[in-house]
């Protein structure tokens, strides 16, 4: 199932006060199909302490995410509905 797009193409700004708004965001630069991130915020019962960006990838696994630089700087970022 394709995720239905919101077309609102932004900075890496505007991906993370998305996510912080709990939606889920992608760039449409990215390779693979149907990848996304999201923010997970710990609660009491997790072993993190801290928010954490984490992302679903083209082959469904879910993994911790770090920024390139290329995502750093990209203006085509977009909240998935």
């Amino acid at each position: 199932m394709t995720p239905t797009v919101m077309h609102t193409p932004g900075t890496i700004g505007y991906a993370v006060d998305r996510m912080e708004a709990g939606e889920r965001v992608a760039r449409a630069g990215w390779n693979g199909r149907n990848m996304w991130l999201a923010l997970q915020v710990p609660d009491h019962h997790s072993k993190m302490s801290l928010p954490y960006v984490y992302m679903k990838t083209a082959d469904h696994q879910m993994v911790p995410w770090l920024c390139s630089q290329t995502d750093l700087l990209a203006t085509d970022w977009y909240v998935l509905l």
